[in-house]
């Protein structure tokens, strides 16, 4: 079981490995404010077929002692892991919301130490009408309206239910993220997610990409999956329709994780999709 792996360390990343010595690497990439947990049915449908790599990045789980997490700095170490620890320096990398940002960033910077890349809601544009409160005004933010509520259950309860849209079973995960939270990882985690830009040189690679947005999520995040298709030369945009929740659609490997698996195989194999993925039209 997911939870049963023994953590190791590299690049300074506590990260759990598992699966056959001479598979195929993945390497999975978790979402802001949560950590690599979020994968496990991923990992426990996939370790039989393929060695599976899932770091917890800078500012959370068990890498909360780096410190800051930036974007940049969290894609350097994701290609230093697979260089040392994916088989034959490669990996596919799969990336969910901040995590896909990350998985963006890694084919802009080291494309070589990839194979495929799934990107599911990486936001590339600014939240529209929205202006990004400066760190001091995100601190305070956290601290009237996050802090006091951090060691309250049913504040992650309500969490679960109304924001992230996360299943209930992994209830325990959530909280022990949500504890770990401080003003400093929260104001990161913002800041990054919102200047997050497409990268340089993304139109001179060539590894397969799919891109992927719920068809209910903020119209922002299905142009910012058009246009990363649009810059990546092996891009391919697709939407995933089940729920008129975007929340539930942003965190589909959890809500639907046999079609999530689905999709995951037939990319990483060169086989056509499952029919429930929706092409995304430019």
């Amino acid at each position: 079981m997911f939870e049963a792996l023994s953590p190791i360390t590299v690049a300074d990343l506590g990260v759990r490995e598992c699966g056959p010595d001479s598979a195929p690497t993945i390497c999975f990439l978790h979402g802001g404010g949560i950590s690599g947990w979020m994968w496990r049915p991923q990992v426990e449908a996939l370790q039989e077929t393929y060695h599976c790599l899932v770091p917890d990045l800078p500012e959370h789980g068990l890498s909360t002692a780096i410190q800051p997490f930036t974007i940049t700095d969290a894609a350097r170490r994701v290609a230093e892991l697979i260089h040392e620890r994916g088989h034959g320096g490669r990996a596919h990398v799969i990336g969910l919301s901040e995590g896909a940002q990350i998985t963006v960033q890694l084919l802009g910077s080291a494309p070589m130490v990839v194979d495929h890349a799934i990107i599911s809601s990486a936001l590339v544009h600014p939240l529209p009408g929205v202006g990004l409160p400066g760190p001091r005004a995100l601190t305070l933010i956290f601290r009237l309206f996050a802090a006091p509520f951090l060691r309250s259950d049913a504040y992650v309860h309500l969490n679960m239910r109304y924001g992230n849209a996360l299943p209930e079973q992994y209830f325990s995960e959530v909280r022990e993220d949500t504890r770990r939270m401080t003003a400093n990882s929260f104001t990161h985690m913002l800041l990054e997610n919102q200047r997050f830009r497409i990268p340089a040189g993304l139109d001179q690679v060539q590894v397969p990409a799919l891109i992927i947005a719920g068809q209910h999520e903020l119209a922002i995040v299905r142009q910012s999956a058009r246009d990363l298709a649009a810059a990546l030369p092996a891009g391919q945009a697709y939407l995933v329709a089940f729920s008129k929740r975007g929340a539930e659609e942003h965190y589909w490997n959890l809500q639907r994780p046999e079609l999530f698996n689905a999709v995951t195989r037939a990319w990483l194999t060169d086989q056509p999709l499952p029919p429930e993925l929706i092409p995304l039209r430019s």
